[in-house]
């Protein structure tokens, strides 16, 4: 049975976009601006910036797919 994300991170349904870069294992430069960009999906809560877990899984899904069309 397959974990599910929230069960992973602790419970956990959003990540700051450093803890989304570590968990990525890319610099928090990277991570802001795949962002930025919308490579990442994130939302806005007030004036702070967050990534749904799922957003994460989705951005490699993605990235995964490209590379093999290719």
């Amino acid at each position: 049975m397959r974990t599910p994300p929230a069960a992973a991170n602790g419970g956990r349904v959003l990540l700051t976009v450093e803890e989304a870069a570590r968990a990525l294992r890319i610099g928090r430069t990277t991570a802001y601006r795949l962002v930025a960009d919308g490579q990442i999906d994130s939302i806005q809560i007030g004036h702070l910036r967050r990534i749904p877990i799922d957003a994460l899984a989705r951005f490699v899904r993605d990235r995964r797919d490209a590379a093999t069309a290719s």
